[in-house]
């Protein structure tokens, strides 16, 4: 990476983008069985959460607590996971996952189960306009 921000290629290649918060890029994750947002803060060089200055931290922490609220008005889910694992892609990015006891890897991790679906694309736009609208009104 270079001293500007850019968002690594593999994640630009998964998901669409939901908007921007103060700190963090809002991604949906193309992955229809798991209903998924990715923050990633816009910020260079980052790979751990401790590479956060404390008021970025702060910062980080009410946009991931905004998006489990995004997550459980658009799924319902049983659960929500959070998770900032970056072991294939080192860009820090914190995963926001709803979960369901019926979805196809409850109760173990989403990553390695099966084959992405991607969403049929009228559904990603109306799932990407729903989430943006809920937070603008977060």
């Amino acid at each position: 990476m270079t001293d500007a921000f850019s968002l690594d290629p593999r994640l630009a290649a998964d998901t669409h983008p939901v908007g921007d918060l103060a700190l963090c890029s809002v991604l949906l994750m193309d992955d229809a069985r798991f209903p998924w947002l990715i923050l990633v803060p816009r910020r260079p060089n980052l790979s751990e959460l401790t590479d956060l200055t404390p008021e970025e931290a702060r910062l980080a922490f009410e946009e991931i607590r905004i998006a489990v609220g995004v997550v459980q008005s658009l799924a319902r889910p049983d659960k929500v996971n959070v998770a900032a694992l970056g072991n294939v892609v080192s860009q820090l990015h914190i995963h926001v996952v709803a979960r369901f006891r019926s979805d196809p890897a409850w109760p173990g991790p989403v990553w390695g189960v099966g084959e992405p679906k991607p969403y049929p694309p009228h559904a990603r736009t109306a799932l990407l306009e729903r989430a943006a609208a809920l937070f603008v009104a977060a």
